[in-house]
């Protein structure tokens, strides 16, 4: 009962930040859509601001956890990127709110908001390094090159929740597949792995 209650108040303050910003955002907002007595709410989180830090962390773990599953069953290291990258994306269009008050709302949310904005990047970023193992020239890749390609794939994806485009994420996946695979196997390999992502999309129902 107790992380029943927890999931939905997290479910309510991404639902009223997603609509109306999180700094406009009240506890009397998130109880009235969770539809819980104000105690409960405390019985639960210390402040508002405690709620959106958990809500970041739900959101970023459960993301994650699809990420790794997916990659996971692959043997071939551009398809685990790929299978990755579309796990990410689904998990983004199927919880808009969730995605859009981590990815969005957390930027205006506080330091420690965007300090946990940043650690989750960070959490992506070893399904990228093991490129290097494959990469003909892994050696001589810009130690930050992990950084900057998962800075890359949240800020595109946070271009698009930002302006309500939810629907047009899941054709990012061969535009972002390509962008993440050519520093390391070059670009027409890279642009095959892209081309073989856009058909899976074609081939899944409702793409």
């Amino acid at each position: 009962m107790a992380r029943h209650q927890r999931v939905r108040i997290i479910a309510a303050l991404a639902q009223e930040s997603s609509e109306q910003g999180y700094q406009q955002v009240t506890v009397a907002d998130i109880v009235s859509r969770a539809g819980i007595a104000r105690n409960t709410f405390y019985e639960n989180f210390r402040s508002k601001e405690d709620c959106f830090l958990a809500t970041q962390e739900y959101a970023m773990t459960a993301a994650l956890e699809r990420v790794v599953a997916a990659a996971g069953e692959l043997g071939n290291w551009a398809d685990r990127v790929c299978a990755g990258l579309t796990a990410f994306l689904e998990y983004v269009v199927e919880e808009p709110a969730l995605a859009r008050t981590c990815m969005v709302e957390a930027l205006s949310a506080g330091p420690a908001a965007v300090e946990r904005y940043e650690r989750s990047q960070q959490a992506f970023v070893s399904l990228f390094k093991l490129g290097r193992d494959v990469s003909p020239h892994g050696g001589q890749l810009p130690e930050t090159l992990e950084e900057a390609i998962v800075g890359g794939v949240f800020w595109i994806v946070y271009q698009r929740l930002a302006v309500g485009e939810v629907a047009a994420i899941p054709a990012l996946l061969p535009e972002l597949t390509e962008f993440a695979l050519t520093p390391y196997l070059g670009a027409e390999p890279a642009r095959e792995a892209a081309a073989r992502a856009s058909g899976n999309l074609r081939s899944k129902p409702g793409a």
